[in-house]
C-alpha cells in the first residue's frame, strides 16, 4: 500500500509556471545543485527526516531542465531522504548520462555499494552541518567515508554557515577529497563582501582545492526584491558575494537553480528569473561559460564534451 505523507505546515511547493529566462544559457549549461523529492509513495522519505516536503519528482525535474535550456544535472540527495539513495539514483539513472549524483553515505556502506553507485553515476558526498536540518555531524566518521571515496575520483560537497566556518575549516582542510561548497558557504550577506568574515571563506577557497556553487541568492538576501513577478534586478545584497567568488576563481565556480527549493519560508522564487540572475554575478561571456559549462563538465564528466 502507498504510504501517505502530510507536508511539513507551511511548506511552499516549487514555482509551477517558471517564466523563459531572457539570458539565453550557453550550449551544455549544467544545474549543478538540484534534488528530487520521492514522489512518497514510491521512494518514502526517511523515518529521521527533519521536514517532509512536497513530491518534486525527475519527470518534474526534467521537464525544468529542458524549459530552461539546461543540458545536464548534478542531483543532489535531499536531507529529507536520509542515506536512501534510492530516488535520486533513479532519477540520474532515467537521465541517460545527463545527470550525476551527490550522495549521502554512512560510514557502514561496503565497497561494493560504493562501486554501484559510482557506476550508476554518483561523483561526490554530501556533508551536512547545517544543525537545523542534521542532528549531528560526527567529523571522525565523515574523514572516514572520505577517505574511502578518495580513490574512487570522488569530492565531498559542505554545507555550513559562513559563521561556522572559523570551527571547521581545519576539518575541511584535513580531508583527502576536492571540496565542493554548498552555496557560497552561506555569507551573512548584511555585513560587506569585502569584510573578515566573507575574506576568511575566500581565503580557506584560495588555500584548498574548493569549488564553490554561487547558487541560492534566494535563500541569502535579507532585503529582496524576490525572483517573482517579472523582477529584473533580485537579491542586489547578494550579488557582490557572487561576483566576488567568480572573479576571484573562475575556474572552480559552479552554478544550479537548488530546484525544488527545500526549506523556503518566504518566498518561492520563478526558476526562470533565478536564470536571469547568472549575468549579475557572471559578467562577461567567457565567466558564463566556465561557471556553466567548462567548470562543471570538468569536474562530473572529465574528458567529455559538452
Amino acid at each position: 500500500m502507498d504510504t501517505v505523507f502530510t507536508k511539513t505546515p507551511g511548506w511552499l511547493d516549487w514555482y509551477s509556471n517558471p517564466s523563459t529566462p531572457r539570458f539565453k544559457l550557453p550550449a551544455g549549461a549544467v544545474d549543478a545543485h538540484c534534488h528530487v523529492f520521492g514522489p512518497g509513495a514510491e521512494f518514502p522519505f526517511a523515518p529521521e527526516r527533519k521536514y517532509t516536503p512536497c513530491d518534486a519528482g525527475k519527470e518534474q525535474l526534467f521537464a525544468l531542465r529542458d524549459h530552461l535550456g539546461v543540458s545536464r544535472n548534478v542531483i543532489v540527495q535531499a536531507t529529507c531522504h536520509g542515506a536512501d539513495n534510492s530516488a535520486m539514483m533513479d532519477a540520474v539513472q532515467a537521465s541517460r548520462g545527463r545527470a550525476r549524483g551527490v550522495a549521502t553515505v554512512r560510514t557502514d556502506i561496503s565497497n561494493a555499494e560504493l562501486q554501484r553507485l559510482d557506476a550508476a553515476g554518483v561523483r561526490g558526498v554530501r556533508f551536512n552541518f547545517l544543525k537545523r536540518l542534521v542532528n549531528a555531524a560526527p567529523q571522525q566518521e565523515l574523514a572516514e567515508i572520505a577517505r574511502r571515496i578518495a580513490p574512487l575520483g570522488w569530492h565531498v560537497v559542505i554545507y555550513f554557515e559562513g559563521q561556522d566556518l572559523e570551527g571547521l575549516e581545519g576539518f575541511f582542510a584535513s580531508l583527502p577529497t576536492p571540496l565542493v561548497v554548498d552555496h557560497m558557504g552561506r555569507p551573512d550577506v548584511t555585513k560587506p563582501a569585502t569584510g573578515p568574515e566573507f575574506g576568511r571563506f575566500l581565503r580557506f577557497v584560495e588555500n584548498n582545492d574548493v569549488w564553490v556553487k554561487v547558487s541560492c541568492p534566494e535563500r541569502l538576501s535579507v532585503s529582496g526584491p524576490p525572483a517573482l513577478d517579472g523582477e529584473t534586478d533580485p537579491y542586489p545584497d547578494v550579488v557582490a558575494f557572487g561576483r566576488t567568488v567568480v572573479e576571484e576563481f573562475p575556474d572552480r565556480v559552479l552554478w544550479g537553480t537548488d530546484w525544488p527549493h527545500p526549506n523556503l519560508t518566504d518566498h518561492m522564487p520563478d526558476d526562470g528569473l533565478l536564470v536571469d540572475y547568472i549575468p549579475h554575478v557572471a559578467t562577461s561571456a567567457e565567466l558564463q561559460h566556465k561557471l556553466l559549462v567548462s567548470n562543471p563538465m570538468n569536474l562530473y564528466w572529465p574528458g567529455e564534451k559538452a
